[in-house]
């Protein structure tokens, strides 16, 4: 079914009955810091309360927009927010309130929303708008009495809104907020940073100069930490764990010590909220002076600033704000009186619910536990997401002296197969030094399996892989081809230079050729070490993982050129886009570049689609055309939709039979363009989330191979011949798990080369309903409710948060 085909009638009555909004009204705000995102939400709770018939209403300028009245408070339509998505900052704006602080304040604003019967409150904000949130629903009946005594209210309106449903969604680039892995914004602020990083990483290089960079973050030093691990800076200072004392001199040390290595730069990351363990801040120029005035490098201070929260969202925050927007008009219209105000976050790649005031307690603890100098305590109830990247951070920037390192006598050899995917390399970099670290001798095999049985191994060390986070492609060289014509070269080559573990970084070709190797066992005892893959292709077609290493990155490229082809057509008249993207059968680009751009329509392989299908869209498009697209909220009307195709959806309905059908369908109403993205969809520096899931993934890989080389080693020899000794480290849902080649086979399609069952198809629903096609929508898979984690239990082996 494709984007137009109207679902069976009983799928739509059974949703309305289920989901109704009819009779209901929604109001949606902004408050406190903006955040690059925060317009996808908007746009999410506008257009899914209108599709389940509710009214649905803009506050503008946040809790001040609320006790002001008036217009701030508009009734929002269908084209009200129309190509907001690609907007930053808060178009329906925001404002620190202190009226709202008062009694008074509070008063006016529910006066306000009972004059137009708004009993549902969605609120966008940190932590100290979504307090205010809670505040004002525990406040709500004793308001309305008071509005009844003083006769602004009767009887009848205050029955009709006896009841104030709240649903938060956390908007801060600083991910201070606990119980979610990401909050809105963050994910394009770290966009901001690594985009000033590597361009001040050139300058570095070139005249030998030390960089201090201070990034946003006074009370939570998230932003610092993870620029920090995906850029391989030398030193970090974040508020929730202090240096030690006399970190002056073990950071001098350092910093002499990679120059004596010949790394032509030093990356210092502080958050502006950094302090010693004396309570004692941290600033750039603190540290700058130091180095100066120790070392005489050339130092430079770059203070970024509110560049952190301008720009475009980048594509992982459009998915994640329009999925957050859907879910709170769900969570908002199965409210009852007795359901706490709750946030909808993301926890993994799984959406939860979480109650408002739990989180916000949590959040409060972690400054109370800084304060009382308790920084243990404050990384662990930052969460086990902040926990992961702290210790990984450790584990690569601070190598040991020779003498310190276990002593083991293993060699692993690391690799890439298929197709070059962002984030390889920062895979790579990872493995090797968390394998140094463990005592193991790296080797480094190019060019794939080709470069394996020509005998492309050598040794690789510490310093080899440095400055290798934010390349792009792969440094290694990587092949499509499969080990099982070569076994034999192959096997030869691993007694030549005595491999006991293996680690692939790939696509579909690594998990067919792990699974080549693991059969082959059999014939050859070669192969009976541990083997791992890492997932990395763009297509996001491997079995066993919701994400694969290059698919973000990819995602931002076709977001960044829609966004410029929309431009293109900005003033023109009505137009359609046809837009080819890559994957091969597997439509998860299509759909989920679709869901970050706001295409109207997205042909699949997974979702068969006919003549009639297209014949639909065109239809409903002609209809969109004929109503006028608006741009922003109070702009020209401006037609522009966006059709997306991946390559492979169907042999005879090509990109050029969909253009010329569009351009033949549409004539008179708008005309029609086409766009093949091709290559530069693999190209580019990798995302912030690519380097960091690379980094983290292969650092996890490296510790379960010398767990496995432990177990395995009998007899004064390698011998892993069980399956769970052949894995893929992969993504699901919440947890990152090592999942056995065999088991995953049962999983796969081997012909189309995709899993059979993909989680990312249920978005497709989500997708339509936001291009305003009718469509079921199965709730099943929304968030539950649950409580926080106060003490979690110590990572088991299989699985750990991202």
């Amino acid at each position: 079914m494709a984007g137009a085909s109207a679902p069976k009638r009983q799928d739509t009555r059974k949703f309305f009955e289920n989901l109704s909004g009819a009779g209901k009204s929604i109001a949606v705000l902004t408050s406190g810091g903006d955040a690059q995102g925060m317009n996808a939400a908007v746009r999410a709770v506008v257009r899914m309360g209108i599709y389940v018939g509710a009214k649905v209403y803009f506050i503008h300028e946040g809790y001040q927009g609320m006790v002001d009245g008036g217009d701030n408070i508009k009734e929002a339509k269908w084209e009200s927010v129309s190509s907001m998505l690609q907007v930053g900052g808060t178009v329906i704006g925001s404002a620190r309130c202190k009226d709202f602080r008062t009694h008074e304040g509070r008063l006016k604003a529910a006066h306000n929303l009972v004059q137009r019967d708004i009993t549902n409150l969605c609120v966008i904000g940190g932590d100290g708008s979504l307090t205010g949130a809670n505040l004002f629903r525990e406040e709500w009946s004793s308001l309305l009495e008071e509005l009844l005594q003083q006769g602004l209210i009767d009887e009848e309106a205050t029955q009709r809104n006896s009841e104030l449903h709240i649903v938060g969604m956390v908007g801060s680039i600083d991910n201070d907020f606990c119980g979610t892995d990401m909050t809105i914004g963050t994910d394009s602020a770290l966009h901001r940073i690594i985009e000033v990083v590597d361009a001040i990483m050139t300058t570095a290089q070139s005249h030998q100069r030390t960089f201090v960079l201070e990034v946003m973050g006074r009370h939570c030093g998230y932003l610092a930490l993870v620029s920090a691990l995906a850029c391989g800076a030398d030193w970090v200072f974040i508020p929730e764990m202090p240096p030690e004392d006399g970190w002056e001199d073990n950071m001098c040390q350092k910093l002499s010590e990679n120059r004596a290595d010949k790394k032509r730069l030093n990356i210092i990351i502080v958050a502006e909220g950094a302090i010693d363990r004396h309570n004692k801040s941290i600033t750039p120029d603190y540290i700058k002076d130091l180095v100066v005035r120790r070392l005489g490098f050339d130092t430079r201070v770059t203070i970024l600033g509110h560049v952190q929260r301008g720009g475009t969202p980048s594509a992982f925050d459009r998915i994640l704000a329009s999925r957050m927007g859907v879910e709170a008009v769900l969570a908002l219209l199965e409210a009852s009186a007795n359901t706490p105000a709750c946030v909808v976050s993301l926890v993994g790649n799984q959406a939860v619910r979480l109650p408002l005031m739990e989180c916000v307690q949590m959040t409060q603890e972690v400054q109370k536990a800084m304060d009382e100098k308790k920084f243990d305590e404050a990384v662990r109830l930052r969460g086990r997401s902040f926990e992961n990247n702290l210790s990984t951070y450790r584990l690569l920037s601070f190598r040991k002296a020779d003498s310190e390192l276990p002593n083991s006598s293993f060699n692993v050899a690391v690799m890439n197969v298929g197709a070059p995917a962002a984030g390889m390399n920062a895979a790579v970099r990872s493995a090797v030094r968390v394998g140094i670290t463990e005592g193991h001798k790296m080797f480094a095999v190019n060019d794939g399996f080709e470069g394996f049985y020509k005998g492309q191994i050598k040794e690789i060390k510490w310093g080899d892989v440095g400055g290798w986070t934010g390349q792009g492609g792969s440094l290694l060289g990587t092949k499509r081809t499969l080990p099982g014509k070569h076994l034999d070269k192959i096997a030869e080559q691993m007694r030549i230079h005595n491999i006991n573990a293996l680690l692939v970084v790939g696509g579909f070709e690594a998990f067919e050729s792990i699974l080549q190797l693991y059969v082959a066992r059999a014939d050859y005892e070669e192969f009976c070490i541990p083997m791992c893959i890492l997932p990395a292709t763009i297509s996001n077609n491997v079995p066993g993982t919701d994400l694969s290493l290059g698919a973000d990155t990819s995602l931002n490229a076709i977001v960044e050129t829609c966004d410029r082809i929309k431009q293109s057509a900005s003033g023109t008249k009505r137009r359609v886009f046809i837009i080819e993207t890559m994957g091969g059968y597997c439509g998860y680009l299509a759909t989920v570049g679709g869901l970050a751009a706001g295409a109207d329509t997205v042909y699949i392989y997974e979702e068969p689609f006919d003549i009639r299908d297209l014949q639909a869209n065109v239809e409903h498009l002609t209809e969109k055309m004929k109503t006028s697209i608006q741009r922003g909220t109070g702009a020209q009307p401006v037609a522009l939709v966006l059709c997306f195709r991946n390559e492979n959806c169907n042999e005879n309905f090509t990109t050029d039979f969909i253009y010329q059908l569009y351009s033949e369908e549409g004539r008179g109403v708008f005309d029609c363009r086409k766009n093949i993205l091709g290559h530069m969809q693999q190209g580019g520096a990798p995302s912030p989330f690519d380097r960091n899931f690379g980094t983290k993934i292969a650092a996890k890989a490296m510790q379960w191979i010398t767990r496995t080389l432990k177990e395995s080693y009998k007899g004064g020899r390698v011998f892993a011949n069980s399956e769970e000794t052949a894995c893929l480290l992969g993504m699901r849902r919440r947890t990152l798990v090592f999942q056995p080649v065999a088991q995953l086979r049962d999983e796969t399609d081997f012909v189309h080369r995709i899993p059979k069952e993909q989680w990312w198809l249920k978005l497709r629903p989500l997708m339509k309903i936001l291009a305003k096609y009718k469509t079921s929508y199965d709730v099943s898979d929304s968030g539950q409710l649950e409580h926080v984690t106060r003490v979690r239990p110590k990572d088991s082996n299989t699985s750990t948060a991202i």
